[in-house]
């Protein structure tokens, strides 16, 4: 055979095999198209009837005296921090015209404003040990979230004109100072499990045991699974499938214990490794580290829960499949880039090969 003859025949050999290969991405994309779609529409279902029953059991926020702190409460303190970067962040979250900027679609929102707690003394003590600082911690899902925050120049210096130094100098509030971001896809998150059938994802860690093997008196329970998150909370998930109780509360909060009183902490000693807080304002920081005096007065906690209706165990089911199935639809939106940037890239050859 002619050296041109078999060049042509190479020529159409490698034709069809591009050929095959743009219709088996092709495929692909139509199959991952369809299964997107039947997800969405599951979802969906899934959240009418779940607005039914909230549209049937408002959550009702006064308990009986009627001292109730609230996220309102919460974010309106926040506010007042004219200068701190979480105010700025929470008055753009509220405005209509800058809520779709990159920053505030990855963000997940204020320390503060992310979970809620049973009593205003667990309320207190948390807030103290987190500090001011975290508890205006602005959280990001990914990298490029945090990128988009700020911006510099080629020399190294903060662009005031871009990301929320920008946003801040045009509204007169300026940024004052560093600013503490959590990116929540950098965290190592909890890989112990959770509370089978709990509601509330709490994470399965271990009760401390003293040298004699028993649970020390006083203890309630551990500070990350004593924060309560909302609906919206709870359904949320990072990139890789886990929620903020594994990730942003285990970070902060690790394995805290929290004990009634003071005594009650201090006899457990024995087996306190990452600190411990009582509800009456005792506080160990580490293993060896107390920090004594009186409890400071803290502007910015977090809210208290509700008085809220018993969930139905349904309702609960339902809550934790629309989590699951957002989360999988996400990853079949991954599962489509990909496809469709290989097709491209397949066209793009083909094309290339023809021509010679």
């Amino acid at each position: 055979m002619s050296q041109p003859n078999r060049q042509l025949n190479l020529n159409n050999d490698n034709i069809e095999s591009f050929s095959d290969q743009i219709k088996q991405h092709e495929d692909n994309i139509e199959f991952l198209n369809s299964q997107s779609n039947r997800l969405t529409e599951s979802v969906l279902d899934l959240q009418v009837s779940l607005g039914r029953y909230h549209s049937a059991n408002v959550i009702s926020l006064e308990n009986g005296n009627g001292a109730f702190h609230t996220e309102e409460e919460t974010a309106e303190q926040i506010l007042k921090k004219e200068n701190s970067a979480a105010s700025i962040f929470c008055w753009i979250k509220s405005n209509s015209q800058t809520s779709n900027l990159a920053f505030v679609k990855d963000a997940v929102g204020v320390v503060a404003t992310l979970a809620r707690v049973e009593s205003d003394d667990l309320s207190r003590i948390l807030s103290e040990y987190l500090g001011l600082e975290t508890m205006l911690a602005i959280v990001c899902s990914t990298n490029e979230g945090v990128k988009a925050l700020e911006k510099y120049d080629p020399e190294g210096t903060i662009n005031c004109n871009g990301g929320l130094h920008g946003i801040g100098s045009r509204t007169e509030r300026r940024i004052k100072g560093r600013f503490v971001v959590i990116c929540l896809e950098d965290l190592r998150p909890f890989v112990g499990g959770f509370v089978a059938n709990d509601p509330q994802k709490k994470l399965a860690l271990p009760k401390p045991r003293l040298p004699n093997g028993e649970c020390p008196p006083g203890f309630l329970d551990y500070a990350v699974n004593m924060i309560h998150l909302d609906t919206n909370r709870l359904s949320f998930l990072t990139a890789s499938g886990h929620g903020l109780r594994e990730t942003l509360f285990y970070g902060l909060f690790s394995r805290l214990q929290i004990y009634k009183t003071r005594n009650e902490m201090l006899l457990a000693l024995p087996c306190i490794n990452d600190g411990a807080l009582s509800l009456d304002g005792g506080m160990i920081r580490k293993c060896g580290m107390f920090a004594l005096g009186s409890r400071k007065d803290v502007e910015v906690k977090f809210p208290l829960i509700g008085g809220e209706p018993d969930v139905p165990p349904d309702y609960i089911e339902a809550e934790d499949v629309v989590r699951r199935l957002k989360w999988e639809t996400s990853k079949l939106a991954a599962d489509i880039q990909r496809e469709q940037q290989l097709l491209d890239f397949r066209k793009g050859s083909s094309n290339t090969t023809s021509q010679t």
